[in-house]
């Protein structure tokens, strides 16, 4: 997601390169490109309008600051003015004083509903809030079905009456079992349609009353651009609803959703789709999103990955393991599992500032040559894997790894040479010496945006988007640490 709309933003950028200041003549074609991107990206009309008005006017508004380029100041205020206009903060899911908090799920159908009515569920009993799932659409055929087959997945008890049951009457028992069985959360996951019609909304209503919920989520498709943000405001207008969670962000998503959604319909997008696993919902950054579409990455979301995947436990062995050059194949296998659970290598190799510009060929020939590692590694003894020095001076066994795994005997020599090489530099790294990287498994080494001709990601301190300063964020309190990658 994003990709087009960062590539054209990027071009933005260059028409400020190699001038002195910002001034009302030469800002015009980076405003243009910004304009055009928008557009590109499906962003609302209106929206766009506003926006590069909003950048015009801070641009030759902003003091010339020592040091910092022209080009660099832009990007600065184009990711201030793209934090603002998708909301400034996250907005978190509201807490009743006194339990059940009910959500009321909303929608059209095909954007995800019920799936997403499941994610939401295992996003809150990962927080430790026990959750009830309340099965009112009796419309759609195998609705009720899919649900429970969720609940039954992710260990979240669902409610239903059956298909000949009526929606309201469904909520309000669903409600009244939550709290007789003590539970934190109920989600209703109500019926659709293939478009908004009368009946639709006045069942919607109904429930709403009935139940009366303390979050109405709209789950809209944000392949469908700026239509999205006219959906989220026509549900708003006729139901009142309190937010939205983008679904399918992970697809070819230009974007426009993302950037339309607050500033047409006036309410937030609280969490996004990234997947079709249950596990694939994001709680919605602004200043996250703003920096993914910058190319400045993502780390922390990144980070929140890895921990959800590893325990601290296995993060301080795996450490003291690098330290003493003991990181085996063992742990590599760990780590590659690590990754996979984690998502795509394509995903989270974009949130690392600078990985945006990698072409999906790269990214390709990344995924082969983790197979590749993967399959050899698996062709080893146990006695193999945790001693690699074993390996290094018997051909007798590269030779029955190779014809194991398919590969050639001098692709385990070079996976063995590889893992050494790598196992050395992680020592040195973690005693504070970093060597160069040149040619490590089979790559180009070095600085991979220095390749590009770039001297780094924007973003960082000296380049593009780099403010020079670092926001100190929340702690929050969480139970597993941070793995090695």
């Amino acid at each position: 997601m994003f990709d087009a709309l960062a590539d054209r933003l990027e071009g933005a950028w260059k028409k400020l390169r190699g001038q002195d200041k910002i001034s009302q003549s030469n800002i015009q074609d980076a405003l243009r490109e910004v304009r055009r991107a928008l557009l590109e990206a499906d962003v609302n009309l209106q929206v766009v309008k506003d926006f590069v008005s909003e950048v015009e006017t801070k641009a030759l508004g902003a003091e010339v600051i020592s040091g910092v380029r022209p080009d660099q100041q832009f990007v600065k205020i184009v990711h201030e003015q793209l934090i603002e206009v998708m909301g400034d903060v996250n907005v978190p899911l509201a807490e009743a004083e006194t339990s059940p908090t009910v959500v009321l799920m909303a929608g059209l159908q095909g954007t995800g509903k019920t799936t997403a009515t499941a994610k939401l569920a295992l996003h809150l009993r990962k927080l430790e809030r026990s959750c009830l799932m309340v099965a009112t659409d009796v419309y759609r055929p195998a609705a009720i079905d899919q649900l429970i087959t969720l609940g039954k997945q992710i260990e979240v008890p669902v409610f239903e009456l059956g298909s000949d049951a009526n929606p309201v009457e469904i909520a309000r028992q669903g409600v009244e079992r939550a709290k007789a069985d003590g539970i934190d959360t109920v989600i209703i996951d109500t019926a659709g349609r293939l478009q908004i019609d009368t009946d639709m909304m006045a069942e919607l209503a109904t429930i709403k009353e009935t139940v009366q919920p303390n979050e109405v989520l709209l789950v809209v498709d944000s392949m469908t651009g700026q239509e999205a943000a006219t959906l989220t405001h026509t549900f708003h207008e006729q139901i009142g609803i309190t937010g939205a969670i983008l679904t399918k962000m992970d697809g070819d998503s230009r974007g426009g959703a993302a950037l339309s959604v607050r500033k047409i319909s006036g309410q937030p997008i609280k969490f996004v789709g990234v997947g079709e696993k249950v596990e694939a919902l994001q709680p919605f950054y602004p200043e996250r999103i703003a920096s993914r579409i910058l190319g400045m990455g993502d780390v922390l979301t990144l980070v929140e990955k890895a921990q959800e995947e590893m325990d601290l436990a296995d993060a301080e062995k795996m450490q003291e393991k690098i330290l003493e050059a003991k990181f085996d194949f063992t742990d590599f296998l760990k780590q590659l599992k690590l990754l996979k659970n984690m998502g795509s290598l394509g995903g989270i190799m974009k949130m690392i500032p600078g990985m945006n510009k990698l072409t999906n060929d790269q990214l390709e020939k990344g995924e082969t040559q983790l197979k590749r590692c993967e399959s050899m590694i698996r062709s080893m003894t146990v006695q193999e894997r945790k001693n690699p020095d074993l390996l290094s001076s018997s051909p007798s066994r590269r030779r029955r790894i190779a014809r194991g795994s398919g590969y050639k005997e001098s692709d385990v020599g070079k996976l063995v040479s590889d893992f050494q090489r790598m196992r050395s530099m992680m020592q040195q790294m973690g005693q504070g010496r970093f060597p160069g990287m040149d040619g490590m498994f089979g790559g180009g080494g070095g600085n991979p945006l220095a390749a590009q001709g770039r001297p780094s990601a924007p973003g960082w301190r000296g380049h593009p988007g780099g403010g020079g300063t670092k926001k100190k964020s929340k702690k929050v309190k969480k139970k597993k640490g941070f793995g090695t990658l």
